[in-house]
């Protein structure tokens, strides 16, 4: 997979657009690295997209609407005597593609013995430097764009992260944050026109205007942020020297400041050009105010006028842009402050007056401040203060206050004392100047100081006038979940009082919206105190309390309650219990011990999890299990239905809606773990019960197993039952909120909800969505609710705030351990061998009874090498039968998945190994089967895949191999045939392993598996073996496990022992069983 990069080239003005993948790159010999041998030229980058590679990119991402880039990267003809690094013939802008010097993070083998066996390159997938031991310089061939395609592409790109946009890389996307930026202050206006030159004379430009301390902080933290690589691409010289001495720029400012100022210009230039009205003032001939008006809005910014006229019209236009300039300045380290002072306690009515004091605050630490009367007791050029000097304090005082004026009129009424010290505000004036100026003081560069509780958010929220709550559960009459009403008491206070209706009254006769309430002020907004009014007269009585809301409220959500802000929340008892649970995670939940029946050992996580799953269904809310996969979420499942039995708190069927490729899974799983304990029925086949028998059977049983087809189809029928609970294994299978299969699992009634998933988002937040609200309905809102107030701004403007609520608010009712912990990790070991069960579809299954009907009498009449022959040959087209019938019919494509259970049970296992970022070997001992999956695969998944086999020349198998282990964004999948990738390969990169068909040999299939289980491995290898049940696969699979010593001696030859048994043995080994079928008719 490609990986987009780009920079600023101040020298060009341009954008730098290349790209980069892996490919097995040439040896580099050490001449070409060694300082004691000079070269100018640096070496070609071996990853480097070409530039049909990198239209590709484009070509790929229709679902970003980046098709139009595919025309702007075409090459323009390179004139001839065209140089490197950018010094080709013609104008910069008439080229779109050159080649650059850029220095990049390089990984060496070996340096010692470099020349004799070359030096090995990683790819420059990271932004960050340290990921290599060197930085080296290299040839880079790229796009040069333009400012106004630099800005469609730039603001195009998703700030947030997601499948569709992988291809972007840090370096990219942090242009892309400051191109949004940049497109901010032009909608704030944020430019000035100004008079420049260059060689070729005198031009008009659009510079930006940054007179905001908030927009002067934004820059620099957009320059502390600059990724590493950015400083990476030095300036072209001709002065010859060696490829390792590169001159990097080390300030970010200058290059930060010039993408800014370019992209402004061209801009705001655009616009002029169609916008710009002509002078109609009078002035000298000699001021080419005109030319320069025109030039404004010209593609060319160059003008015509006299060098004198120039001059004068510089001054006249630096004159007229002084005031905005001037804003922010500040006198060696100090500014002018202004500290806002409540009027006295227990100050009469008519002593109400707020009074804005004067002084000079360092800008280094705003607790040091002078008072203006202090700076005026003291008429001297340096003012000594606790231990600091300050310059020109009065002048600094005055020059700071005269600005002001232009953002706070009243300033400029006490300037007509010689000596200004303060203002004097009234209730309402203190109130609008907090409101409408302060924000404007101090986003101009003042220092402003407000009493705390008027601006400490926390102390602000907590002394807003709104509602104390003390909560709790009722008694346990009754089963509680989200909308369950709480008992609760509540109180209307300000400033943490607590009021009465007369008290209130009272506080709003004041008329004014600052009121003091035990020594602190406070501020009454407009729209509380109306709510509060309301509160009273018409819903005192009609408030209520859920549990949802009280979650809501103790996740930080900002809930309102009868329009009222929450100020205080107060819960005790049982409900303080589940708060303090669901806002802390499981830590407080102490681990159940193996419930009675339970024929397993849980480790310690799996134990939490069924601890876990046991306390939200006592509360009736949803709980999504999302362990990553190998971690055990069906045998978590297993204990809790168990556990509810022991408790006997099951009372009543469990209904279990899961993939058809899992349904013999799962009834095995449960067999295996709970024998004989937990009454289990698959609902499944032409003869599963409908109607009344169904409700009948339902009553006796513990767990009804289904598949998502048939909830769908038998939608009427499965909601006659009253299900107890309800479990959605795979439940990604609903991630589309609207499909069939997603809307019916949700008509269903049951007591409790679960889902199983280990992705419980691949590609978008609505799967988040579809999955919460299976689990706990209309707790995230309505769906297009949901994607303007979470899913739009995290996905497309990366909006970590939205992302922070979001992840409270779904965090409590999703359990999630990843193998990557170090707590689990201790728990597993280092290799898990699962078998997975698969049924045969109707297809399969009747290609497989006609086979073994048709060939046993022609086996049973031949002899000696001609049944052995046979029998052998048997074996193989049952097993590729039992593949998929495609591969015995030798047909081209694999058709749908269903065909085939292994395949259907194969894809989806896949896509959550995809999402979780892992890798897989899949092993297969027919060539032909592997070709037809590597490509049913890629089309499945839209990912590619490796496929490795006898045929595959020595120089493929060697790059096949390098990319899956070196790769970064390498494939995450690759297919091997038995023999050919059985033995010598080091695959260490993958932590799956899949034997697809069994070769019956233990021998060669624990071979095949340590090419992943090797030294070198760092992650815990879960290896799955297909069986499909009621066939030999698994008459076979059960000789092997039950004698699995003896057979590696018997069996270990592979299949020739089968040819020795007779006709009887044979046929019992081949009868195809009935109810292994896949049939959902």
């Amino acid at each position: 997979m490609a990986t987009l990069h780009g920079n600023w080239l101040p020298d060009l003005q341009r954008f730098f657009l290349w790209g980069e993948t892996w490919r097995k790159a040439n040896p580099i010999e050490l001449s070409m690295l060694s300082a004691e041998e000079p070269t100018v030229t640096p070496a070609t980058h071996p990853y480097q997209l070409s530039q049909a590679e990198l239209q590709n990119v484009f070509q790929k991402s229709d679902e970003l609407d980046l098709l139009w880039m595919r025309s702007e990267l075409e090459v323009a003809k390179a004139k001839k005597g065209a140089k490197r690094n950018g010094k080709s013939a013609g104008r910069a802008g008439q080229r779109k593609w050159l080649s650059r010097t850029v220095v990049l993070p390089t990984l060496f083998n070996d340096f010692k013995q470099a020349k004799a066996t070359g030096v090995g390159l990683l790819p420059v997938l990271s932004a960050d430097h340290q990921v290599a031991s060197a930085i080296h310089p290299w040839e880079i061939s790229g796009a040069l764009l333009g400012a106004t395609t630099t800005v469609k592409l730039l603001s195009t790109l998703p700030l947030g992260r997601s499948e569709a946009s992988d291809f972007v890389g840090d370096d990219l996307r942090y242009w892309s944050h400051l191109t949004r930026w940049c497109l901010d202050l032009l909608a704030r206006g944020k430019f000035v026109p100004v008079v420049g030159g260059d060689k070729k004379g005198a031009i008009a430009t659009w510079q930006l205007l940054l007179d905001s301390a908030t927009d002067q902080t934004r820059l620099k933290d957009f320059c502390d942020r600059l990724p590493l690589i950015c400083h990476s691409y030095p300036v072209p010289t001709t002065k010859k020297t060696s490829a390792l001495k590169v001159d990097l720029p080390s300030a970010s400012e200058p290059l930060i400041r010039s993408f800014l100022e370019t992209i402004v210009d061209a801009q705001v230039r655009s616009i002029a050009k169609a916008n710009t009205l002509p002078s109609n003032a009078p002035l000298s001939k000699d001021l080419p105010l005109q030319a320069w008006i025109d030039a404004l809005g010209a593609e060319d910014p160059h003008f015509e006028g006299t060098p004198a006229g120039v001059v004068r019209l510089n001054d006249v236009i630096n004159t007229w842009s002084a005031p905005l300039q001037n804003l922010t300045d500040t006198v060696e380290g100090f500014r002018t402050c202004f500290q806002l002072v409540p009027p006295a306690s227990k100050a009469t009515s008519s002593e109400q007056d707020w009074t804005l004091r004067y002084g000079l605050q360092a800008i280094d630490d705003t607790d040091y401040r002078v008072d203006a009367s202090l700076i005026w007791q003291h008429p001297t050029n340096e003012l000594s203060y606790q231990g600091r000097v300050i310059e020109s304090p009065q002048e600094t005082l005055l020059g700071g206050l005269g600005r002001a004026t232009r953002l706070y009129e009243p300033i400029k009424q006490t300037l007509v004392d010689p000596s200004p010290t303060k203002c004097v505000l009234g209730p309402i004036e203190a109130f609008q100047f907090l409101k409408t100026t302060v924000w404007r003081l101090q986003d101009s560069g003042f220092g402003v100081i407000l009493p705390d509780n008027l601006v400490d958010p926390s102390k602000v929220g907590a002394s807003r006038l709104g509602l104390q709550i003390s909560a709790t559960a009722p008694p346990k009459t009754q089963r509680l979940g989200l909308q369950s009403l709480l008992n609760f008491k509540w109180d209307l206070s300000v400033g943490g009082q607590i009021l009465t209706k007369a008290e209130f009254d009272e506080l709003i006769t004041q008329g004014t919206p600052l009121v003091e309430i035990n020594g602190q002020w406070v501020e009454l907004r407009p729209q509380d105190v109306r709510a509060a009014k309301d509160f009273f007269e018409k819903r005192k009585g009609q408030t209520k309390l859920s549990v949802e809301e009280a979650l809501r409220i103790s996740t930080g959500d900002n809930q309102l309650i009868d329009k009222l802000p929450v100020v205080k929340f107060d819960a005790s008892g049982k409900l303080d219990e589940l708060i303090t649970t669901m806002t802390t995670g499981n830590q407080s939940l102490e681990p159940v011990t193996e419930p009675d029946g339970f024929a397993g050992q849980l480790r310690p996580y799996q134990a939490k999890g069924v601890s876990w799953l046991s306390f939200l269904e006592q509360w009736g809310l949803g709980a999504c299990l999302a362990d990553d996969m190998g971690l055990g979420k069906t045998v978590q499942l297993i204990a809790f239905l168990l556990y509810l039995k022991q408790e006997n708190a099951l009372g009543g069927p469990v209904l279990l809606v899961c993939p058809t490729s899992v349904l013999t899974n799962w009834q095995r799983e449960v067999s295996k773990f709970a024998p004989n304990q937990v009454k289990t029925l698959v609902y499944h086949g032409d003869k599963r019960p409908k109607g009344s028998a169904l409700v009948k059977a339902a009553e006796k049983l513990d767990l009804v197993i289904t598949s998502y087809t048939l909830v769908q189809r038998d939608l009427k029928e499965l909601k006659r039952v009253e299900w107890r609970g309800m479990v959605l294994d795979e439940a990604q299978n609903i991630k589309n909120p609207t499909a069939k299969q997603s809307v019916a699992v949700r008509e269903i009634d049951s007591v409790f909800r679960i889902a199983l998933t280990g992705t419980p988002v691949e590609n978008r937040l609505s799967e988040l969505w579809a999955i919460m609200d299976f689990l706990n309905p209309g707790y995230l809102g309505p769906l297009n609710f949901f994607k303007r107030r979470f899913a739009t701004p995290i996905e497309k403007y990366g909006d970590t705030d939205s992302l922070k609520t979001l992840r409270s608010l779904v965090q409590p009712f999703i359990l999630r351990r990843l193998k990557t912990d170090r707590s689990i990790i201790q728990d597993l070991p280092e290799k898990q061998e699962m078998t997975v069960f698969c049924g045969l579809s109707s297809e399969q299954a009747r290609l497989y009874q006609k086979l073994v009907d048709s060939t046993l009498g022609e086996i049973d009449e031949a002899t000696g090498l001609q049944r052995r022959g046979m029998i052998l040959g048997l074996l193989v087209k049952l097993k590729q039968i039992c593949n998929h019938p495609a591969q015995f019919l030798q047909q081209d494509s694999l058709g749908k998945s269903r065909r085939s259970g292994k395949l259907q049970r194969l894809d989806e296992m896949l896509e959550e190994v995809v999402a979780e970022g892992d890798r897989a070997l899949i092993f297969t001992q027919f060539a032909e089967w592997g070709k037809l999956l590597s490509s049913h695969l890629e089309h499945r998944l839209g990912t590619e895949s490796l496929f490795l086999y006898g045929s595959t020349s020595k120089n493929k198998r060697e790059e096949m191999v390098d990319r899956f282990q070196l790769d970064p964004n390498g494939p995450k999948i690759f297919i091997l045939s038995l023999k050919a990738g059985g033995v010598g390969l080091n695959l260490t990169r993958a932590n799956h392993v899949f034997h697809f068909d069994r070769w019956w040999n233990p021998a060669v299939e624990n071979q095949a598996t340590d090419r992943a289980f090797r030294i070198g491995q760092t992650k815990n290898v879960q290896v799955h073996k297909f069986v499909c049940t009621g066939t030999l696969e698994e008459r076979i699979n059960e000789m092997i496990n039950s004698k699995k010593a003896l057979a590696e001696q018997v069996v270990g030859a592979g299949e020739q022992w089968l040819t020795e048994l007779d006709t009887d043995q044979l046929r019992n080994l081949l009868l195809l069983d009935r109810d292994a079928v896949i049939d959902e008719s």
